[in-house]
């Protein structure tokens, strides 16, 4: 039983519905849990995805596989050099029955679209999305439209692939929620997805459908029943304004980022069933939140530094809170009091599995 665009859902129950919709997904894209969570986290969280790997891993599947299982409107743009703005958002034409010009929608008018190596097409036609993944709207000769609710924007950049390829600006770069890699599979994964394979009739897998756009909706409107404390606000800016004075990074992560971190710390604690942000919730999304949102200093290139290691040092050197967040029946209790002596979690978790409500370590 789907939700309706007027139903409401618990953090609790949207956790729930999200892991199953991770279950089906995982009938198809073998082996790859954590990316499969973060992207899920995106979605909640009603942001965009940037997957950046090596081609074959399994990126486009992925989308599709979204689509197909929450039941969304799926379209696909192959970026190339010579796509133009106009390919992307669409275009007035000339109906000559009716002698008016009639505006036809690009592939943009979706739920949830795949724009595939974003990479290989020219900043002109990369920037005939900014509007669209910012504010949700395409304008065209005048006109604004609303594109559907929701809508999510998955791009896939190759990294390999330099010749003929066009760097993303930052100002684009800023505005996906996250960015995920998927890496390969270990080798006792991967002959688990060839005997797949083998065993079914099907080049792909035949997934089922288990929401629709509306219960999306209601998914991400949980979110916003997640209690955040002031302490762990202070802790996301302290991360975000970490960015902007070390050392090693030539410009920061924006305000953006610390509303990334916000509401993807909100996602994970849903998917855990809880309707209250911890400290574990904001250091697991941290690094796929920020380290695409900072520009390091160009020496490091030379000694193979990534952002990656910078915003994993940030992580582990500034301070974790020191309160212990309770359920929001405990805080309507006025048992909202800080613990003096609450143990203070060191390593960062940058990808670490979210745990599952409906099926507990231990059950």
């Amino acid at each position: 039983m789907t939700a309706t665009v007027t139903d409401q859902l618990t953090p609790q129950q949207a956790g729930t519905r999200a892991h199953a919709v991770l279950d089906e997904i995982e009938r198809a894209v073998v082996g790859k849990r954590a990316a499969l969570e973060l992207v899920m986290l995106g979605v909640l969280a009603g942001g965009h995805v940037l997957i950046e790997d090596l081609p074959g891993l399994g990126k486009t599947l992925l989308a599709r596989s979204f689509s197909t299982v929450l039941g969304l409107d799926f379209r696909r743009i192959q970026f190339t050099p010579d796509l133009l703005p106009s390919d992307v958002t669409g275009a007035p034409f000339y109906d000559q029955r009716t002698g008016e010009m009639v505006f036809r929608p690009g592939p943009v008018f979706a739920h949830l679209l795949l724009a595939d190596e974003i990479n290989r097409t020219p900043p002109k036609t990369q920037a005939a999305l900014l509007e669209a993944m910012a504010e949700a709207q395409v304008s065209t000769d005048g006109v604004t439209r609303p594109l559907p609710k929701p809508f999510v924007v998955i791009a896939t950049n190759n990294p390999i692939e330099y010749e003929g390829t066009y760097a993303l600006p930052e100002a684009q770069l800023d505005r996906f929620l996250l960015r995920v890699r998927m890496g390969y599979l270990p080798v006792s994964e991967e002959a688990a997805m060839l005997r797949r394979r083998l065993d079914r009739d099907t080049p792909e897998a035949v997934l089922n459908t288990l929401s629709n756009p509306g219960e999306v909706v209601a998914m991400r409107d949980a979110l916003e029943r997640v209690e955040v404390n002031d302490d762990l606000v202070d802790y996301i800016i302290a991360l975000v304004d970490a960015t902007r004075r070390h050392a090693q990074i030539q410009v920061g992560a924006s305000p953006r980022g610390g509303l990334a971190l916000v509401q993807l710390a909100r996602a994970r604690a849903v998917m855990a069933g809880r309707d209250y942000v911890i400290p574990e919730d904001v250091k697991a999304v941290a690094l796929p939140a920020l380290a695409h949102r900072v520009t390091l200093k160009p020496e490091l290139w030379v000694r193979r530094i990534s952002a990656d290691d910078v915003i994993a040092g940030l992580v582990q050197s500034v301070p974790t809170p020191q309160t212990t967040p309770v359920p929001a029946q405990g805080r309507a209790q006025g048992a909202n009091a800080p613990v003096p002596n609450a143990p203070v979690p060191n390593a960062p978790v940058p990808n670490a599995p979210v745990p599952n409500p409906a099926n507990p370590v231990g059950a």
